[in-house]
């Protein structure tokens, strides 16, 4: 509860400065939410196949509700929440493994303090809900390995599948996580058969929720995984193994500290260490699978997608545990160690600090946002009621923008609308009296290749406002449909 008053009072600190919504997936993901009923052609393929679907399916009724759509105030309350989850399941997984409640307070600092952290559970983004499930799911299977995997497994079942639904980085880690129950079984002296039995039957259900997933793709866009065409490779790192895994640690050391590193790395070796040669220690071991989360992001770069700050986020909780348990390790100076660990964290991560990596990546579209208030402007003074073609995968963001001027997810065309889409691809001029391009970012969006693979593509229409790489264009009154 002090997580969640903490959290709630950091969400007001960054409203206040305007951040709530500055990254532009915090307003992609409220359309996402909103444009599965108040669309052209709502239905449960508006939900997509390129973001897992949990964090919208929550949102999906109360963001309908205009107030909660343009300000993300309930999706925020969402991630307060799942703050104050976090919170509580990394203070019980270093108590778990410790006994030490000055080692849980001093772990527990590591996210509460960590501004990066606690900017996003402010915002309507996805990672405060998966470090709230996967934190979660750690501190359950780390009780059921403590009764043989013997007790229900329902609870740790279901969070492990909320996880997985909520974004990718759940994935490597609930493998991660169940391979380290198989071998904590085993190092508790339970059978082969019995312990494989026992980890199989907790892992149908996230099994069940990546088949899901994988069906909703396939039936939404015809394809079971996207793994490409939302991004353009430019990361220096691709391809290089190490240097990659350079680029993790790096980041690692940015976000927390070299100090808070330090404590981690030690308290990971000795639950390692401590898991392998003692049977009580042994259900401990299912905390060295929150490196699991690491996976994707390491992967992302190698491939050559962007570097993103955020992309580390979820890897905080795994050294905040760590950390405690090595200062619940130091025995008799426990209360010392905790407290030079707090120390460090305040001195090397500043709270609320305006410079915090994350808290200046969100803010990478700002300016573009200020420069796209000449096409909003000229939207507010121009438009009736004609539709807009606009691409989601590119402009979701200033889609929510125009929110401000009354405009709704149904006055759009976008690739959810499928064969409308198509059609008004074919005769822009036919359908929409507006359009929208992204004319900047990533060489441009879909619209701006057509214009340019297709000359024809513009006719009909004219450039009448642009600003922030967004080229608006208007239809001309000769190429309007007849009402006829």
């Amino acid at each position: 509860m002090a997580a969640v008053l903490f959290g709630t009072y950091a969400a007001w600190v960054y409203a206040g400065a305007g951040l709530t919504l500055s990254h532009y997936d915090a307003k992609a993901h409220l359309v996402v939410a909103r444009r599965v009923i108040d669309s052209l052609t709502p239905g449960w393929k508006q939900i997509g196949a390129v973001w897992l679907p949990l964090p919208h399916l929550l949102n999906l009724f109360p963001i309908q509700i205009d107030s909660f759509y343009r300000t993300g105030a309930f999706a925020v309350g969402i991630s307060v929440v799942s703050f104050g989850l976090m919170a509580y399941a990394c203070a019980r997984l270093v108590l778990d493994a410790t006994g030490s409640r000055s080692a849980a307070l001093a772990g527990l600092s590591i996210v509460l303090l960590n501004p990066d952290v606690v900017y996003l559970q402010a915002t309507p983004m996805t990672e405060p809900l998966l470090l709230g499930l996967t934190t979660l799911s750690i501190a359950l299977l780390g009780r059921w390995v403590e009764t043989d995997g013997a007790g229900s497994r329902t609870a740790t079942g279901v969070a492990m599948a909320a996880a997985c639904l909520t974004r990718y980085e759940a994935w490597p880690l609930t493998a991660c996580a169940l391979l380290m129950a198989l071998v904590a079984l085993l190092r508790r002296g339970l059978p082969v058969g019995t312990a494989l039995r026992r980890v199989a039957g907790l892992a149908v259900c996230p099994a069940l929720a990546g088949i899901a997933f994988l069906i909703q793709s396939r039936l939404t866009v015809g394809h079971w995984f996207v793994t490409g065409g939302f991004y353009v490779p430019d990361n220096p790192d691709t391809g290089r193994l190490f240097k990659t895994m350079g680029s993790l640690w790096w980041a690692s050391h940015h976000l927390n500290g070299y100090g808070v590193l330090l404590w981690a790395v030690a308290g990971a070796a000795a639950v390692l260490v401590g898991g392998l040669l003692s049977r009580t220690r042994a259900s401990s071991l299912v905390v060295l699978a929150m490196v699991g989360s690491a996976a994707l992001p390491w992967y992302a770069f190698f491939i050559g997608h962007p570097f993103r700050f955020r992309y580390m986020i979820p890897l905080v909780p795994a050294f905040a545990v760590w950390a405690g348990i090595g200062v619940g390790l130091t025995r008799r100076f426990r209360v010392v160690a905790a407290i030079t660990l707090v120390a460090l964290v305040i001195v090397e991560t500043r709270p609320f600090d305006a410079a915090a990596p994350m808290v200046q990546e969100a803010q990478l579209d700002r300016q573009h946002g200020r420069e796209r208030r000449v096409v909003t402007d000229y939207l507010r003074q121009h438009r009736q009621q004609e539709k807009i073609l606009v691409s989601l995968g590119s402009l979701s963001h200033y889609v929510q923008e125009l929110s401000e001027i009354g405009l709704n997810v149904r006055d759009v065309i976008h690739e959810g609308n499928g064969d409308l889409w198509a059609a008004a691809l074919e005769h822009p001029d036919a359908h929409a009296g507006w359009m929208l391009v992204e004319e900047l970012s990533e060489g441009g969006d879909t619209l701006a290749a057509r214009a340019r693979e297709h000359p024809d593509f513009l006719r009909g229409f004219s450039r009448v406002a642009a600003g922030g790489g967004v080229a608006l264009y208007g239809r001309t009154p000769a190429s309007a449909p007849s009402r006829f």
